[in-house]
């Protein structure tokens, strides 16, 4: 029958509508952009000069300025050598260039101008012939990180380099200095001549060095290294030692007209004793696209082809970054007028016009109907609600169909599957069958009452008491150790991926090991034991436990990620963790949440992965991600207030017909994305479609898919086409990328063929005696919630013509729409 139904070349003709004959995963052709009106020449807006003081203090300290220009039409220009720079004092300043050194004590002013704008600066000379001695920490430090030496792939790898190990990005500065000066005594350092120490001479290449040469002789590094051992080889006393706690990048964003063009970066560290320091030399400068935008050693950006980087600078434990948007050169544009629904619309556009892309047009009644059901309850609208709402003349009835459909109670079944495979739902060894049905039906109840989230995990978080009794307490069964339910924690409930802190400090963003370990002491003091029934286990606060420093054997008092050190003495700490992580003192709780509710309905996040929120994983649009989460924390973390927004507003609703100047947008939701069909609704889409029941393992005969509680219950339908496992908290669980295996099933397997037959559909359909035409009618209603088009009418005039079997072409028409990539998205 498949080959029959193939020869047919039915879903050849299926391919005639709108959205199919694409490849899976391919988007549709762009359109053609409207032609752009002349633009006028660009006019001079503003000149922000950085940083926007300078601050000298000790004989060798200096400060870098930098200047900004910004034009009428978005562009910005480095114009720091045209500047004009003036110091009212000329005795407290030298200038050099663009840097500024001190002088003599006192106070003055910077006045820049540009173009006829000018802004004054506030200069501070404090101990301008004070000498400093040299830091381990603050001035040597640096350099290994600058250079290279103490990465993974270098001295920094865990059994380090031809014989010599550095910690990873400098976590343990003490063994550094140790395995530097003591280690090989005579060997790596040398006192009495200090350019013939080892590792400036293989640093320089003086010597044979696997890693070439890093360090250039006579430069500023290269004086600082040879200072260093020629001072003694100092340590730190690190008690008194001022610390970094804070790095900025200058400037935050910039727009650059064309390839080619530059933009100078300056870079400033603050201390803990209020001092700051010009470390643009010291920091390691990186990019997350050097097609577009390439930052060299010294921190000048060189734009490439068009399109959006993050450059960023590592130093110490910091990392930092600015935006960069590179534009062809000399890009005519004038930014569409339309109407903004509300802030997303506002906040998208407003990131559309910087970048210089038009947005594609609204959907059509047909598509937003299906999208929207989809993505709210998760099945497509019935052939009666298509009616409904396409005859529908009310200019509202788009908002009026969300707020139906958030009203159903399948809404909520969409959400507590999705916690279900955050929280990792399924039976085990550790966790019992009867355990895990129970916290599935708290979810349940919690999600069905439209529970505020953060009343939701606080209950979760500080859960006391049996498995059975209060089964949000399962969330602390079956974790691995108090260390994995750290990582989940944070993954969880704050979007944050902090697993590389657990051995050495985060690579490519702020958290440490002291961060890590200090989170990790929330969740030393939880008892554990096996409650009556041994298929219960009782979680209650034990009031004793510590968590100790892997390096320096302390123990580490309990502190909030990115946060301060609070007061547990005689409380339970996971209920003080948990009343801080989901409250608005919390900044990364309603912005990681948010930003999944926003994946969910455009199917990419703000920031994507939705699991991994860290510096060098900007978010594409952060003013959009701010909003979202303030206004989930202004509804009091009402999840339905958010859905209406973002499905009320015209991103949402946007056609997935791309223009031209949108073809390649990937990240700034200028245009709807395709998506396939998550398993669980894919299943349950083709049972409503086909009328048929499923049965699952310990659910009533036509349960949905989407309500399977167990993880570790599945079909093979639902394997094939990557239902989660829940072994983890990761995203990633979920499998959305089509498979030849998923494509043969629905070709050839049981799932679509045994549904057609079992459902009894068409033989009703026959029953009511309509033409064939308007039976295929509702079939396309059903599948693709549309109408067919005129030409696949004809098109399956042949198979329907006289002599044929009628029942046989029906079928065969059913199933070619079932195994259609329009039926297998949402679009």
């Amino acid at each position: 029958m498949i080959a029959t139904r193939l020869a047919r070349g039915l879903i050849g003709v299926i391919a005639l509508s709108p959205f199919p004959g694409l490849a899976m995963g391919q988007t549709p052709a762009p359109a053609p952009a409207p032609a752009p009106a002349p633009a006028q020449p660009a006019v001079l807006t503003k000149v922000e000069v950085f940083p926007s003081d300078i601050q000298l203090a000790t004989a060798v300290d200096r400060q870098a300025v930098v200047v900004q220009a910004t034009y009428a039409d978005g562009i910005t220009r480095d114009v720091t050598p045209e500047a004009e720079m003036t110091v009212a004092d000329a005795k407290l300043v030298r200038r050099e260039g663009t840097t500024f050194w001190p002088l003599a004590d006192g106070e003055t002013t910077l006045t820049v101008a540009f173009g006829g704008l000018s802004q004054v600066l506030p200069i501070k000379v404090t101990q301008a012939t004070a000498q400093t001695p040299i830091s381990f920490r603050l001035d040597v430090m640096p350099i290994f990180l600058k250079a290279g030496c103490n990465t993974g792939s270098c001295h920094g790898a865990a059994r380090g380099k031809d014989g010599f190990r550095l910690s990873l990005f400098g976590f343990d500065p003490d063994g550094d200095h140790f395995r530097l000066t003591r280690e090989m005594s005579g060997r790596r350092v040398n006192l009495a001549l200090p350019a013939d120490s080892t590792f400036i001479e293989k640093a320089t290449g003086a010597v044979q060095h696997s890693g070439g040469k890093r360090v250039e002789p006579g430069s500023e590094m290269y004086q600082t290294l040879h200072r260093w051992v020629e001072s003694g080889v100092p340590n730190d006393n690190a008690a008194t030692l001022p610390k970094v706690v804070s790095v900025d990048l200058y400037p935050k964003q910039a727009v650059l007209d064309g390839k080619g063009a530059t933009q100078q970066m300056t870079a400033r560290a603050r201390y803990s004793d209020g001092s700051d320091r010009d470390i643009t030399r010291l920091c390691l400068f990186l990019s997350n696209n050097e097609g577009s935008a390439a930052i060299n050693p010294d921190g000048l950006v060189t734009a490439g082809e068009r399109g959006e980087a993050f450059v960023m600078a590592r130093y110490e434990t910091f990392t930092v970054g600015s935006g960069m948007i590179v534009l062809p050169k000399g890009l005519k544009f004038e930014a569409p007028s339309e109407p903004e629904v509300n802030y997303v619309d506002k906040l998208v556009l407003e990131k559309l016009r910087k970048l210089r892309i038009n947005p594609s047009a609204l959907c059509d009644d047909e598509t937003f109907l299906r999208r929207v059901s989809l993505d709210i309850v998760g099945l497509p609208p019935t052939v009666e609600e298509y009616h409904r709402f396409i005859d529908s003349a009310d200019p509202a009835k788009r908002a009026k169909l969300i707020d139906e459909l958030l009203e159903r109670k399948e809404f909520s079944e969409i959400w507590v599957n999705k916690w279900a495979e955050l929280l990792q739902v399924k039976s085990s060894i550790e966790v019992s069958y009867k355990a895990m049905f129970l916290y599935y039906n708290w979810l349940v109840e919690s999600l069905s009452k439209n529970m505020p989230m953060d009343q939701m995990v606080q209950n979760l978080l500080g859960a006391n008491g049996g498995t059975f009794k209060n089964p949000a307490t399962n969330f602390y069964s079956g974790t691995g150790g108090n260390l994995l339910l750290t990582e989940n924690v944070a993954q969880v409930f704050m979007g944050m991926r902090i697993q590389c802190a657990q051995c050495h400090n985060h690579p490519f963003d702020r958290w440490t090991q002291n961060d890590y370990y200090g989170f990790a002491a929330f969740f030393s003091q939880i008892g554990r034991k096996v409650g009556e029934d041994y298929r219960e286990s009782i979680v209650f606060n034990s009031g004793g436990g510590e968590v100790n420093h892997p390096v320096e054997g302390r123990v580490m008092q309990p502190k909030f990620l990115g946060g301060e050190t609070p007061d547990v003495a005689g409380k339970d700490r996971r209920v003080v963790l948990a009343k801080w992580l989901a409250s608005s003192d919390n900044p990364w709780f309603a912005t990681s949440f948010a930003n999944r509710v926003w994946a969910h309905f455009m199917g990419a996040g703000i920031v994507e992965p939705v699991d991994d929120f860290r510096v060098s994983n900007p978010a594409s649009n952060p003013e959009l991600l701010a909003a979202l989460g303030k206004r989930l924390t202004d509804s009091k973390y009402d999840l339905k207030t958010l859905v209406r927004d973002i499905c009320n507003s015209r991103t949402y609703q946007r056609s997935t017909q791309r223009n031209e100047s949108n073809a390649t947008d990937e990240l700034n939701f200028a245009h709807a994305n395709l998506r396939r069909i998550k398993a669980e609704n894919l299943l349950d889409t083709i049972s409503a479609v086909t009328d048929t029941k499923d049965k699952f393992s310990g659910l009533p005969l036509g349960a949905r898919a989407v309500q399977i509680a167990d993880g570790k219950s599945s079909t093979y339908f639902l394997t094939t086409f990557g239902r989660a496992t829940r072994e983890t908290v990761c995203s990633c669980e979920v499998k959305m990328e089509p498979t030849l295996s998923q494509a043969l099933h629905l070709l050839n397997g049981e799932t679509v063929n045994a549904k057609i037959r079992d459902g009894g559909l068409l033989p009703k359909l026959a029953a009511t005696k309509k033409f064939p035409e308007e039976r295929i009618l509702e079939l396309y209603i059903r599948c693709f919630s549309r109408k067919p088009t005129k030409e696949e009418i004809e098109k399956l005039q042949p198979v329907l013509g006289e002599g044929s079997n009628q029942a046989q072409a029906m079928e065969d028409i059913f199933w070619a729409l079932l195994n259609s990539r329009e039926f297998l998205f949402n679009h």
